[in-house]
């Protein structure tokens, strides 16, 4: 496949899913505690909530102007940036790629709810314990989380076969 063809499709599914996600929660579920489900007892819910912030709710508080900069302006420069980075370095391994791409879809899923709506759709829940618990969140967030993930094996990984090969012409 085209290498430009699989980034898009790639960062096209990642939005669509968020995207497709939120209007099921939005238009199936009532907002906050009193419309929570429990998909796994208490320890997989979903509960709807608008943020305004950025991950946790950070910057929620923020006047307007930073807010716009801070969740808006500079994120999409970023993912901007990060669109050029992947199409033009050829050389990325294929988990960095993947891993790029789906940083780059979820973020401009959020960031197109912050445009459309002025706030994110979140609704997931996952609590262990009592301290062992995450904030509401959504699929956009596990895109980009999972993609951090991704980046972090890759460059392990990278690491670990620079370190070989160096090693392996030392020899001969």
């Amino acid at each position: 496949m085209n290498r430009n063809l699989f980034i898009t499709l790639l960062i096209a599914f990642n939005i669509a899913i968020d995207q497709i996600s939120k209007v099921v929660v939005r238009h199936t579920m009532t907002k906050g505690r009193d419309g929570e489900i429990d998909v796994i007892g208490k320890y997989f819910q979903l509960i709807w909530v608008e943020n305004k912030g950025a991950f946790l709710g950070m910057g929620s508080d923020m006047n307007p102007t930073l807010r716009l900069i801070f969740l808006l302006i500079l994120p999409t420069i970023v993912l901007l940036y990060v669109i050029y980075y992947i199409v033009k370095t050829k050389e990325l391994d294929r988990l960095s790629l993947i891993a790029f791409c789906c940083i780059v879809g979820g973020g401009i899923a959020n960031v197109f709810d912050r445009i459309v709506f002025g706030e994110v759709t979140d609704f997931f829940f996952i609590e262990i314990t009592e301290t062992i618990k995450t904030g509401i969140f959504n699929v956009a967030d596990l895109s980009v989380t999972t993609g951090m993930i991704m980046l972090l094996f890759s460059g392990v990984f990278n690491k670990k076969k620079v370190t070989v090969q160096e090693h392996t012409s030392d020899i001969s």
